[in-house]
């Protein structure tokens, strides 16, 4: 057997299946997206290496080792906080810091993937349209492997701290005039047209593949738990945690599926809408909320992520901006710490337990997927902000 035929392409919409040998990851035949399938038929681990990597066989059994591209991504940590515990109601809540990661996002996780697959077809240009983490994490993984960087940002839309990492890193920088969405329509547009450039979007599907480590590893670390947390923007988390966890269950790893819950910001919340049957299709909406990693109006995974939805019998919620704002006070007051789009995990645990959709006594593992300083335009003002001389007074009185 050919090493490429441990793996394939495999169309979510329509079945078909394609060679891996291919970087165009939208179907040829209905347009649909592609995902990764493997031919392994039981778990298994690689010993010698750790986070990402420790589970090539179950992520890219076929690349060989001289290809792999990593900063030593994955094997974040999971807190757990009794101040966040009361906040949210849930005494068993488990927070898992995606932005201990290199470039501070779980981004890494799936760019280690795409890049080492970059790098294994022979690619020397990347590209990717971003509101911030996957343009520091593509800038920071292409320059590793000496290839040439280009992002695309949503014009005046994007951190200026994660804008300061993709330009540190070399990346040669895109405005496009309007939003996320319009930059990642660009990107698409670009796909069909010039195989020069790869991919580094979740549209990419070897992306998903590094991204289902996060929840092997909460499986690992937790064993059985109630609910999978997680923000949802582009929906590539949501995704990539149902095909982990069908995963698992086919291997024979995990007798209980947990439940995947996905969690909008409610101004950008086109997968809440559908799936609370507001819409009957995905309809785009104009993506406006504070928590800018999740600012995405046209997510374009919302077809692998209703099939993970309904795989996990899962919960899409919606949370307000202030209740996203809430959850990142408490989180970084327990010393976690998070950026904005991150507490939408959290918020949305809160929101669910005051509805009695789920119960109090339950299992849960939040994701926060970026770190606090990701983002410091969202930073709060100190509320305890002395003068020398205040402090001095108030140590003496």
């Amino acid at each position: 057997m050919d090493h490429q035929d441990l793996s394939s392409l495999k169309c979510v919409h329509c079945g078909s299946v394609f060679n891996i040998s291919r970087s165009n990851y939208v179907c040829p035949k209905c347009g649909g997206l592609f995902e990764v399938v493997h031919r392994t038929e039981e778990y298994s681990l690689d010993t010698d290496s750790r986070g990402v990597w420790k589970y090539r066989p179950l992520i890219h059994p076929s690349i060989p080792q001289e290809m792999i591209v990593t900063r030593g991504e994955g094997n974040t940590q999971i807190y757990k906080s009794e101040r966040v515990s009361q906040w949210s109601g849930i005494k068993s809540l488990w927070m898992k810091q995606e932005g201990e990661n290199p470039t501070g996002s779980f981004k890494d996780r799936g760019m280690t993937v795409a890049i080492s697959e970059a790098k294994r077809l022979g690619r020397k240009s990347t590209i990717c349209a971003s509101t911030g983490n996957t343009s520091a994490s593509a800038a920071s993984y292409s320059a590793i492997a000496d290839m040439e960087s280009y992002v695309l940002i949503p014009s005046g839309n994007i951190s200026e701290s994660k804008m300061a990492q993709a330009v540190s890193y070399g990346a040669n920088i895109i405005d496009v005039p309007g939003d996320f969405d319009a930059a990642m329509s660009y990107i698409s547009n670009l796909a069909e047209k010039n195989q020069k450039y790869y991919i580094m979007n979740s549209v990419n599907p070897w992306r998903l593949e590094g991204q289902k480590t996060i929840t092997f590893e909460i499986v690992e670390k937790l064993g059985d738990c109630d609910f999978i947390s997680l923000p949802a923007g582009n929906l590539g988390n949501t995704s990539a945690a149902g095909k982990a966890l069908k995963e698992l269950k086919n291997w024979g790893i995990i007798s209980h599926v947990p439940r995947i819950v996905s969690v909008q910001a409610e101004g950008a919340s086109p997968f809440y809408n559908l799936w609370s049957g507001r819409d009957n299709h995905l309809v785009p909406v104009k993506a406006k909320t504070i928590a800018s990693a999740i600012r995405i109006g046209n997510p374009v995974n919302w077809e692998k992520a209703l099939i993970s939805i309904k795989y996990t019998d899962g919960i899409v919620t919606k949370v307000s901006d202030d209740e996203i704002m809430d959850a990142k006070r408490v989180i970084d007051r327990s010393g976690i710490g998070c950026e904005p789009a991150s507490a939408a995990s959290v918020a949305g645990i809160r929101k669910l337990v005051e509805e009695g959709t789920i119960d109090r006594t339950d299992r849960i593992a939040c994701v926060l997927t970026g770190h606090i300083l990701k983002d410091l335009a969202s930073m709060p003002v100190s509320n305890r902000h002395l003068s020398v001389g205040s402090f001095i007074r108030e140590i003496g009185s």
